[in-house]
């Protein structure tokens, strides 16, 4: 079964749909019981994937097969360091947002299930896809269950919501495209055969112009799945119209497909394109932090607030990738899963108090503690893990990725500023939180309305609670999830650098980047800097001569 682990990940939630598809849509109880024990049961078998090797780089549960031999398109997939956690939070969030879901989710039913279940398929696809071919279908592939459960099951502007989020998604991902078929050109003009294969592709070596257009073309497209500022105005609309379980897998799993891109796609195939852009993307990173958490706090609705907040969020996730230190990156993929456990917890808050209101406004409320107070004290847990308090898991992946940034040589003398304005943000993020809970907990009961409103039901503190319970494990013993990633981030750093210092004719620029790979940060970087370029850069492998093209200096 290991040696097939990946692909019973990605096919089970794929048969359970067919099985959904069959069934008659008036055993609404089947549909939902069947649908969250696959999903249940596909969480189980990913615990499998906890037995992998991952104090080295190597992939683990790797399986290839030949798909179509003509065009060197393969069924690669493996897990890493990099994307374990990522895998884990899908098959652990999935479940509870399904769940959490069904209490206002009374209409085609059956579509429902179908929709959660092929959406969750496609994103663990595209965590574990080595293939580039692979990879867009899988992309492409979410795009279709997630546009559904906008449009049919959000709120009354969800028709708008979801082609905004269509077109938003298809522009990045149809550029994205065209970038792949070049580069797939360029392999066989370079080899004699086509390959889609990452571990193939990394081996060229473009000139620079040619790589800054290339990955511009893949940072769109993940860009606006993060989103960064400016793409981010599909994000509100969607959040808002989407139903709880659409906006809780929205938040904490396909936001995360963004910034994962980055790391496993667009910096590894084209770094010194990615280098040139860097301090760039970083400074967007920084406006998203600081722009998302304004917005946040002038939103009278809570779900439209927590919307934002991911923006804010997110952009920590992007300075941290782009500082390229173990530090930043180790703990912006941290970032990622506990944006996912505390955003996720969020958005399942603002739907346990739709149900009861029907309205998400701030002004609604004020005194509910009186009335829910375990919802409250939930509710107030989820925000400090939120706002980064001590103890709580936020604190720790805000902390890594500024220092990260802070002490970044590829970010240069930007890195402290950055780092800096970036800090503001967690203060902005304590305001609008707080004043968002002191306005709908604290004060005076003056709504009749708020009254009689029941606390949490066993269901609703049933799903909460293990993320109540993750927010606090990761808070205090972070090296659980960090020891996985060390060898994978070292790896990429590594690799990362040394493609630059290889392509690189500037000797200034080349001592700078020697300098980015000493291991100052403690995470076991392993040892001493880069050796000479040429002997560290090892780019022939299985007939692939790693060339530039016409032009010569890259």
């Amino acid at each position: 079964m290991s040696q097939h682990l990946l692909s019973l990940l990605c096919g089970l939630p794929l048969l359970s749909a067919f099985v959904v598809l069959f069934a008659p849509r008036q055993m609404v109880g089947f549909i939902r019981g069947f649908t969250v024990l696959s999903m249940l049961g596909t969480f189980f078998l990913s615990l499998g994937l906890l037995d992998g090797h991952y104090a080295t780089a190597a992939f683990q549960f790797p399986e290839r097969h030949v798909l179509v031999p003509t065009y060197g398109i393969t069924y690669s997939v493996g897990v890493d360091g990099i994307s374990l956690w990522l895998v884990l939070l899908t098959t652990f969030m999935t479940p509870l947002a399904t769940y959490a879901s069904w209490t206002n989710v009374s209409t085609k039913v059956k579509e429902y299930a179908i929709s959660f279940l092929l959406l969750e398929s496609a994103m663990l696809g595209a965590f574990v896809a080595l293939d580039l071919f692979l990879f867009y279908v899988f992309w492409e592939l979410m795009l279709v269950p997630m546009v559904l459960i906008i449009g049919i099951w959000g709120g009354v502007q969800r028709i708008y919501a979801a082609v905004k989020f269509f077109l938003f998604t298809m522009v990045g991902s149809v550029l994205m495209l065209v970038a792949i078929l070049y580069l797939v050109a360029q392999y066989k003009a370079q080899t004699g055969h086509y390959s889609f294969e990452l571990a193939e592709l990394k081996l060229l070596l473009l000139p620079v112009h040619v790589q800054v257009w290339l990955f511009a073309a893949f940072a769109l497209a993940f860009a606006i799945k993060v989103p960064m500022f400016p793409l981010h105005t599909w994000l509100p609309d969607a959040h808002v119209q989407a139903p709880t379980g659409g906006s809780v897998i929205l938040a904490a799993v396909l936001l995360k497909l963004g910034t994962y891109g980055f790391l496993r796609f667009a910096m590894p195939l084209f770094p010194s394109g990615s280098h040139r852009l860097g301090s760039s993307i970083a400074l967007l990173a920084v406006i998203g932090i600081i722009y998302g958490a304004y917005c946040a706090w002038r939103q009278e609705d809570v779900k439209k607030l927590v919307a934002y907040s991911s923006v804010s969020h997110l952009g920590f996730v992007m300075l941290g990738i782009y500082s390229v230190s173990q530090h930043g990156i180790s703990g912006a993929i941290l970032q990622m899963v506990n944006h996912g456990i505390s955003t996720g917890a969020l958005f399942l808050l603002v739907g346990v108090i739709y149900e009861r209101r029907h309205t998400r406004e701030l002004g609604e409320f004020g005194g509910l503690a009186k009335v829910m107070p375990a919802y409250a004290t939930i509710f107030v847990i989820v925000t400090m893990s939120s706002v980064g308090l001590p103890a709580t898991n936020g604190f720790v992946g805000e902390f890594m990725i500024l220092a990260g940034a802070f002490m970044s040589e590829h970010l240069g003398k930007n890195g402290p500023i950055f780092a800096f304005f970036a800090a503001t943000g967690v203060i902005l993020a304590a305001v609008y939180m707080l004043h968002a809970v002191l306005r709908m907990f604290w004060g005076p009961l003056t709504n009749p309305e708020n009254e009689g409103l029941s606390d949490l039901t066993r269901r609703e503190g049933l799903v909460l609670a293990p993320l109540v319970l993750l927010i606090f494990y990761i808070g205090l013993y972070p090296n659980g999830l960090l020891r996985d990633m060390n060898a994978s981030v070292e790896a990429f750093s590594r690799e990362y650098t040394a493609k630059l210092i290889a392509g690189d004719r500037n000797p200034d620029r080349r001592d700078m980047l020697e300098k980015a790979w000493v291991p100052s940060d403690g995470l076991g970087a392993g040892g001493a800097q880069l050796e000479q370029p040429a002997r560290e850069v090892q780019l022939a492998r299985a007939g692939v001569v790693a060339r530039t093209l016409e032009g010569g200096t890259p």
